[in-house]
Parts: C-alpha cells; sequence; structure tokens
C-alpha cells in the first residue's frame, strides 16, 4: 500500500524542523532577574527556569520573594534561588554581588513610571526614576562584566520601552531614563566588540499580567467595568498606533528576553529589540 504523498510531505516537514530546533544552551548558566516577582520579571525567571538555567529571583520586599520562589517552583517543578535587595541601594547591590558573585546573564528588569506633569515634577522624582531605572543596571553591570570577560561569555540585557523612542507626555521623566538604558547598553557593547559577550536592550510596550494585583489595581483607577474595556480605551486613547490593538502578555516579553540570552543569538548585540506591538511607528 503506498504511503499518501501528503503524508509524506507532512513527515518530512517534521523531520526538517527537529533537525532545526533551536538549542538555547541555557541549562547550565545563572541568571539574575532584578525585579522578578511579578508582571515580565516574573515570566522571564519562568521562562529561563524551563530553559534548565539556574535563576536568582529579586525583590525589595522579601514576602514577595518567598511568594514568587514558591510559585515558580510548582509552575515549573524547579526551585530558584532568591534575594532580597533594593537595587536602587549601592549596599544592597554589594550584599547581592558578593552572595551571587558570579552571572552568566543579567537581566536588568527592575523598573517603573514616576507619573507626574512635567511642570510638578520634582527633582525628586527625577532622580528616584534615575536610580531605579538607570544605575541598578550600571551598578550590576560594572559587578558582573569582568567576570564574562574572564569566561569570554556573557548576556546583559537591559529592559527598556517604546516610551525611551516615542516620549509619553504623561511621564517626560520616563521616556528619558528609558531612553538613557538603550544609550548604556549601546556603549557597554561597543566596549565588549570581540568577545562572546552580548549586550542588549528589549523595548516592551503596553504590558499586562491580566490577574495580577498590579492589573487589578489600574482596573480600579480607571472606572472601566472590564479589563477588556480598560485595555480598548488605553489602547485607543494613549497608544493608537499600536499595530496588535491590545496589551502584550508577559510571557511575550519573556520569550525575546531568554531568546536574546541564549548562545542562538550570539550575532544580536548593540541592538534595541522592540516587542512593543509596533507601537513605534517605524520598521527600524
Amino acid at each position: 500500500m503506498r504511503t499518501p504523498i501528503r503524508l509524506l510531505a507532512v513527515a518530512l516537514l517534521a523531520t526538517c524542523l527537529s533537525a532545526q530546533a533551536l538549542d538555547l544552551k541555557l541549562a547550565n548558566k545563572t541568571v539574575l532577574v532584578t525585579g522578578s516577582t511579578s508582571n515580565i520579571g516574573y515570566a522571564t525567571a519562568r521562562a529561563f527556569l524551563r530553559e534548565g538555567a539556574t535563576v536568582i529571583v529579586n525583590s525589595n520586599d522579601p514576602a514577595a520573594v518567598a511568594t514568587a520562589i514558591e510559585s515558580l517552583r510548582k509552575e515549573t517543578g524547579r526551585t530558584p534561588l532568591g534575594f532580597t535587595a533594593d537595587v536602587t541601594k549601592a549596599d544592597d547591590i554589594a550584599k547581592l554581588v558578593a552572595t551571587h558573585p558570579r552571572v552568566d546573564v543579567l537581566v536588568n528588569n527592575v523598573g517603573g513610571m514616576i507619573a507626574a506633569d512635567f511642570l510638578k515634577s520634582t527633582d525628586k522624582q527625577w532622580d528616584d526614576s534615575w536610580q531605579l531605572n538607570v544605575m541598578s543596571g550600571v551598578r550590576l553591570s560594572r559587578h558582573y562584566l569582568p567576570g564574562m570577560r574572564e569566561r569570554n561569555w556573557g548576556r546583559i540585557i537591559f529592559i527598556s520601552s517604546e516610551s525611551g523612542l516615542q516620549i509619553p507626555t504623561e511621564s517626560i521623566a520616563y521616556g528619558a531614563v528609558k531612553a538613557a538604558v538603550i544609550a548604556t547598553a549601546r556603549g557597554i557593547a561597543e566596549i565588549n566588540a570581540g568577545t562572546g559577550i552580548t549586550v542588549n536592550s528589549v523595548l516592551p510596550g503596553p504590558t499586562w499580567d491580566r490577574d495580577g494585583a498590579r492589573a487589578k489595581a489600574a482596573l480600579e483607577r480607571s472606572g472601566a467595568k472590564s479589563f477588556e474595556e480598560m485595555e480598548k480605551n488605553f489602547i485607543t486613547q494613549r497608544r493608537p498606533t499600536s499595530l496588535i490593538q491590545r496589551f502584550a502578555s508577559p510571557d511575550e516579553v519573556a520569550a525575546l528576553i531568554v531568546y536574546t540570552a541564549s548562545e542562538a543569538a550570539s550575532a544580536t548585540t548593540g541592538a534595541a529589540l522592540r516587542v512593543d506591538g509596533g507601537v513605534v511607528k517605524s520598521a527600524f
């Protein structure tokens, strides 16, 4: 009995796809993800755990770290490490790096928007935003980069934002510091030319964990009747250029972060990688 041509084609395609499957080669890597107890950071930690990496979960809240560790253990079957530190403080960073002196993949994820009318914004708000979004990653990169150079392998990933390219009027400070993050990542990539170290920034657009506490709080503030209504209103009013016309999920952003950290992305460095749903009106 002859095998139908269509079945032969399907079998051949499956064989080809299997042969070309990406091996991310992260199983023996130690990964630090700052701000990793919720949203993008948590999804990133989970994705690295599923790739077999050793993951260090971080927050300035010890209860949040403990909760995240237990939740990640249940979801992945693997238990991450945890470290409570306020990475805006040099002393806390010193304790963190003393406890975990070697990191192969550094994901400078911690950050946040301080929303304020420009004319009413204070020096302290600008300084706080700078310390949280920029200097936390600068300090950690300065520590872990020498070890990466010794091993001639490493990944530093800064989480920026589409707001670094299209400055939001509701928070000019946030746009400014996220633009600085992109510049910082590019500069560090430049000083590691010709090595096995890559440095990139990842630029998410509006991203929400629909079931997270942050989304629930935002829903209450918005006055919308449902998450879907809030999402539609935000996209229409604040990000009308979005091509996906919805919020991204943390998992969608985490997928790009993990790929960028992998061996498969060894030729990607010095780049600002957008996972913004097409919000930025540019193909470049």
